[in-house]
This record gives C-alpha cells, structure tokens and sequence, in this order.
C-alpha cells in the first residue's frame, strides 16, 4: 500500500500507544498529515521526541477544549482536517455486574462511559465543523469485539462498546452525505497498553501484562493469529481512505475469524 491517503489531513485522538499509535504510523506512511491527541503527557512527549515534525497535542479527549484544541492544530498546521479518528478506551477485565462492590458500580460506570463514550462523542462534536467545509471526509471509531460478542469484557465494557457501534450507525446517518462514519472493531490484541478502570483499582494493570495472551488469543481465533495494534491499523486507512467512499455507518472486523466459532481442533490444522 502506498499513497492510500495522499492530501489527507488527520485527527489521531488516543495517539499515544497501541492502535492509535500504530494508526498514526499508517496513516503518515500511507502520505497524510497527521495531528495527534494524547492524554498521557509521557506517551505525548515520546510522539514529539520520535516524530517530532508531528504537531501532538496533549489533552483529555473527554473534554471539548482538548478536542477543540487538537482540531485547531490541524486546522493551522495544514488549513483543514478530512479524517477523525479515535482510539481512547478503557477495559475492565472481565469485571461481571455481580464482582462491583455497590459502592463502587457509580465511578465504574461513570468512567466507562466518559472515556469510552463521551471522548467519542466530543471528538466528533468538536471536528464536524471543519470536516463539513472538506471533501471526502469521514470519521473512524474504535469499536471492538466486545461490540458485538458479549464475554471480551466486562458488563460495563461490553456495553460501552455497544453504545460506540450505535454512535457509528447513529453518526453516519445524521452526517450524511458530507461525512462518512464507520468503526473498527478489533479482536484482543498483543503488545497494547489498554488499562483497567480507576475506579475499579485497576489503573495499573494492562492487557498486555498477561504472558499466555498471546497463545490464548490464538486459540479462539480460526485463522490462529495473535493480531497487533499494526495490523489493526490497515482496517483504519481503508476506511479513511476514497477507496471506501461508499461505505458508511459499518464495521471492519480485525480479529481473526473470531465470530465463526472457535479455532478449529489441531486435527484440522493443516
């Protein structure tokens, strides 16, 4: 692939690791401009220390200033913007209705919901207006796996991401015919610092801290592949990119076959 999204100028909200920075690495490899958003000021420092003609914004994404901000640095840095992406998310390792002590489902759901949902919905807020003045514009949200199969995550997870794929359908049919909108929905990924909930004492704790990750998530895959932020990365430019002008309000699946069933038996492994 190469040029896929020449002339593109790109939002990255969530730039900082995992998908969104192997997104942000497509994207300008595929020849758009991009600007970054990042919450992190550590993983916010490391983009402009490694890319540093980037133009990375540091923010909470789950507030419209840092959005706003961030669209205003593309808006300066390449006279307008024709991609939104956004990448924030938070798990909550598997955590069911009934493992929340009562006293702590309130923050629980209020945080999911805020970093899952709202940075979401304030990420496109803040950019409508300038990807309504380009041509070819679309927005792309990291749904996940857990968007359409209950059991990869928890109760509020899981429903979080339910609510993600109905802002992709809800979106695309409010800003039409200017502004596509699709999602990708990534199975587990390898090598991802996606974090715990705060309010469940799970902050510290990542996905990839798991040794057997990799070797449990082939095992429920039929293609037996353990996918990257990398390789989820590809299913975003397609999106992003005019070879997908006539799709909007759906969803790429990255994840290995995984709603076929589970990875046949070694038998059938050829």
């Amino acid at each position: 692939m190469t040029g896929w999204l020449d002339g593109k100028r790109a939002l990255i909200v969530g730039a900082g690791s995992g998908i969104g920075r192997a997104v942000v690495d497509a994207f300008r490899r595929e020849g758009a401009q991009v600007v970054a958003l990042e919450r992190d000021a550590d993983k916010c420092s490391a983009l402009r220390d490694e890319l540093p003609d980037l133009p990375s914004i540091e923010g909470d994404a789950t507030t419209r200033a840092a959005n706003v901000d961030a669209v205003d640095a593309a808006v300066d840095a390449y006279g307008g913007l024709d991609t939104l992406v956004n990448c924030v998310g938070v798990f909550d390792f598997y955590q069911g209705l009934t493992d929340i002590a009562e006293d702590r489902l309130d923050a629980a759901f209020d945080e999911m919901f805020r970093v899952n949902v709202l940075s979401h919905l304030q990420s496109v807020k803040a950019a409508v207006p300038a990807l309504q003045r380009g041509t070819g514009s679309s927005v792309v949200l990291a749904e996940s796996a857990s968007s359409f199969y209950p059991g990869r995550g928890g109760v509020l997870y899981v429903s979080s991401k339910f609510a993600v794929r109905g802002l992709v359908a809800s979106l695309a049919y409010e800003l039409a015919p200017r502004i596509r909108v699709n999602g990708v929905a990534p199975g587990g990924t390898v090598k991802t610092d996606l974090r715990g909930l705060t309010a469940l004492g799970q902050s510290e704790f990542r996905l990839s801290d798991d040794p057997e990750r990799a070797s449990a998530l082939k095992a429920r895959t039929p293609l037996n592949v353990a996918l990257t932020a990398e390789d989820h990365a590809w299913s975003f430019v397609y999106l992003a990119s005019d070879r997908a002008r006539g799709i909007t309000g759906d969803t790429l699946h990255p994840d290995g076959g995984y709603g076929l069933g589970p990875s046949p038996s070694p038998s059938k492994v050829m």
